[in-house]
């Protein structure tokens, strides 16, 4: 199938699926970074690729994060740091998270999973698993980017954590350690002038950092998404607008029931809609602790600073990034599931504390965002058959490192595809665990 011309006008547009598509092989369910870079590493390996999204390419959490290839991001949300943090945080409406009361019943069994997961015993599981496979992921992405025809986008200008005390550094050092100890370089930096050295314009507050020079960016996220459905059309996949709304197993198949009545048929189905999967893994009979962390940010034009590597505000829950041609101010938690309006005063109050630590950031002509961060109790993705039906692939639950994990969760769902050994332990990432 060639590209239709209206999707080739307009990137993010799909066609309906037609009704006659017939029984399809391999059917990818999402339309974002995780479904495109494994619908693109099947189709390499030959295999006829089908990927449906309710909404177009690139409409959740991939269109607008903060496009960080964060490898050395191996320590789980779940962790003791963050309870000790968490009853200030809730304090300030608008602080790194919120939750909102009305959510809290709902949300309930999610929040008693992740206590469970922040223990010292489960939390050492999560580093080792999430360090296997983000360095999986950091050996494959070079092959992603090529075959997206996009390498020459990544920025290999590391991170900056800052912190507002020594004192808030320090209690960080054994999360450094547990990097060190997986081979993650990582340097501490001491001092206003050594900081300014990496990051001009910080207010001098700011005396004591982390500088990780392995942490990479692509220039937009977007873009890099787009260019993956393009090759994806390159190497013979179809892509096509439909909203899948339900599983259901059959003797020659599963049957894939849409929002607007109409069935489809397809051998085999990687569920990869993000913050929507659970919902799909339920009419298969199979409860999936998925919960969303609704994220905001405000992109500004590139004359609003000086950026010269994205900077993580450690203690506040942001991040600020070079991106697309501007400057990225988003980041923060905030829980209260899929429906409910945006805040945008959490997106302005992100603005407010970036343009306090950085004096000379001129906050006007920004586009605000809000996205849904897919996130699992224990902050691990959801890799592998479902235990309802093995033809039936899951590939979601990425939480903060959906663009980080995606090359190697589009191996790993390849070797499921194949039936060939993975190249790492799939246990810690199976559905079932929950």
């Amino acid at each position: 199938m060639a590209w239709p011309a209206a999707a080739a006008a307009e990137p993010d547009a799909l066609p309906p699926l037609p009704a006659d598509t017939g029984a399809m092989p391999l059917l990818v369910i999402g339309a974002g970074v995780i479904g495109l870079s494994v619908a693109l590493r099947a189709a390499q390996a030959g295999l006829t690729v089908t990927v449906i999204d309710g909404t177009g390419i690139a409409a959740g959490a991939s269109r607008g994060n903060a496009g960080a290839f964060a490898f050395s991001d191996i320590v789980p949300l779940a962790s003791p740091g963050v309870w000790r943090q968490v009853p200030r945080w809730l304090l300030d409406p608008l602080g790194p998270l919120a939750l909102r009361p009305g959510y809290l019943p709902r949300i309930a069994p999610w929040l008693w999973r992740f206590w469970r997961a922040s223990r010292a015993d489960r939390v050492r599981e999560s580093v080792a698993a999430l360090a296997t496979l983000n360095a999986l992921s950091a050996h494959l992405t070079p092959a992603l980017l090529a075959a997206a025809g996009c390498a020459d986008q990544l920025r290999q200008d590391g991170n900056l954590h800052l912190y507002d005390s020594h004192d808030q550094w320090r209690a960080t050092l054994p999360q450094w350690q547990w990097r060190s100890d997986h081979g993650m370089a990582v340097q501490h930096v001491r001092g206003a002038d050594a900081i300014a050295a990496l990051q001009p314009g910080l207010h001098p507050r700011f005396t004591q950092a982390t500088f990780v020079p392995g942490w990479a960016t692509i220039d937009d996220p977007l873009t890099l998404v787009r260019q993956l459905a393009a090759a994806l059309i390159r190497h013979g996949g179809h892509l096509y607008r439909a909203q899948a709304q339900a599983l259901q197993p059959a003797a020659d198949g599963l049957l894939v029931r849409m929002a607007d009545g109409h069935q489809a048929r397809a051998a085999r189905v990687v569920l990869a809609a993000g913050a929507w999967s659970h919902r799909l893994a339920a009419t298969l009979g199979e409860p999936v602790p998925l919960e969303t962390e609704r994220g905001y940010n405000t992109t500004l034009p590139a004359t609003a600073f000086a950026l010269q590597r994205q900077l993580t505000f450690c203690n506040h829950g942001f991040v600020v990034t070079p991106v697309g041609g501007g400057v990225r101010v988003g980041g923060a938690v905030e829980l209260a599931g899929l429906e409910a309006e945006p805040d945008w005063r959490r997106a302005d109050a992100l603005l407010a504390r970036a343009q306090a630590f950085m004096p000379g950031l001129d906050t006007t002509g920004g586009t605000r965002w809000m996205g849904f961060r897919p996130s699992l109790p224990d902050s691990l993705p959801a890799i592998g058959p479902s235990s309802q039906d093995a033809r039936v692939i899951h590939a979601f639950g990425h939480g903060h490192l959906g663009l980080t994990q995606a090359a190697a969760t589009a191996e790993l769902v390849l070797n499921l595809l194949l039936d060939t050994p993975p190249a790492i332990d799939l246990a810690p990432f199976s559905p079932a665990r929950f």
